[in-house]
Formats: C-alpha cells, structure tokens, sequence
C-alpha cells in the first residue's frame, strides 16, 4: 500500500466504515465496501477533495451492490420484524422501548430517497457542504435544501412510523 493511500486509510477509514454501517445496517457488509473503496484509491492516480471522492466512491458502490444483490430487502425485512416484536410489551419496557424506537429510526432512514438518506449520512459524519455535493454530484447551493428537506421527511417517516406503531397498540388492548 502506497503511503498516501495509508494516510488516507488511517484518515478516513473509521468514519467510511460508520457511515456505511448506518448506510447498509451490516457492520461486515460496511467493511467489504470500505476495502474496496481503498482499494481504487490504490489506482488512482490524484485525488483532487480527498473525503468527498472517498465518500462518492463508496456511495456509488453501495448503489452497484444493491442492484445485484438482495441483502437490502431482507434488511428491510429484519427491520419490520424487530419493530413488530418491539412493540409487544416486554416486562423490562424500557430496553424494549428503546430497541422499537432504533428499529422505528432505521426504517424511517430506510424510507427516505437515497440522495437525502446519503446526504444526512454524510453530514452526521461531518462532511461539510462543498464535500457532500461532490460525493453526491449536487451543486453546493442545494445541499442545505437537500438536507433541510431530508430531516423534514425523516422526521414525518419517523412520526408515521409511530402513530402506526400507537395505532397498533391501541387495537391490541381492547
């Protein structure tokens, strides 16, 4: 490994990894596309805006991996299922609670276009606005408007998710 690429795997690594993490729900699956980010980072020859590049290229392989394979509907599945066992009372409440409201978040994220998904994705892991547009090919000026719409449907998603979730409840006890 080149030592620029070393540099950049030390730079950048762990917040790849996060980010794709929350992006894909499987910690393996994050770490599979981060080496295979670094990896083309290897063959490139300059890498003008380090972090957006890095962040464009995994972006992009997540897409190309999604179409090919199946693991992103059966995420969705996982998720559904852990919602519905969620909302069953527990004796313990509170982690039931908080395991329902996690599963409820990440389907409310799942829920949302992928440019606004990975534009707030992005931003949790502090790219700023110029790196963001480039990662995702949007001019500078529409970021903030990406973002701003992105945590407005994130949050009606989420609300959704949560009257349903009430709605259910509220048949089960009478």
């Amino acid at each position: 490994m080149s030592a620029d690429v070393e540099r950049l795997f030390r730079t950048y690594h762990a917040t790849l990894v996060r980010y794709l993490t929350r992006r894909l729900g499987d910690r393996d699956w994050a770490e599979e596309v981060a080496q295979e980010t670094f990896v083309r980072a290897l063959r490139q020859d300059a890498i003008m805006n380090e972090r957006a590049w890095i962040f464009a290229v995994a972006t992009n392989l997540v897409r190309d991996e999604a179409r090919k394979d199946a693991r992103r509907r059966r995420h969705l599945e996982l998720l559904r299922a852990e919602a519905e066992e969620a909302a069953e009372p527990e004796p313990e409440g509170a982690s039931a609670e908080r395991a329902a409201q996690a599963a409820m978040a990440r389907q409310a994220l799942e829920a949302l276009a992928e440019r606004d998904r990975n534009a707030l994705l992005m931003k949790e892991e502090g790219l700023d606005y110029h790196e963001i547009a480039a990662a995702l090919d949007l001019s500078f000026g529409s970021v903030g408007t990406t973002l701003a719409r992105a945590r407005k449907r994130l949050a009606e998603a989420y609300e959704a998710l949560q009257r349903e979730r009430e709605g259910g409840r509220g048949h089960a006890a009478s």
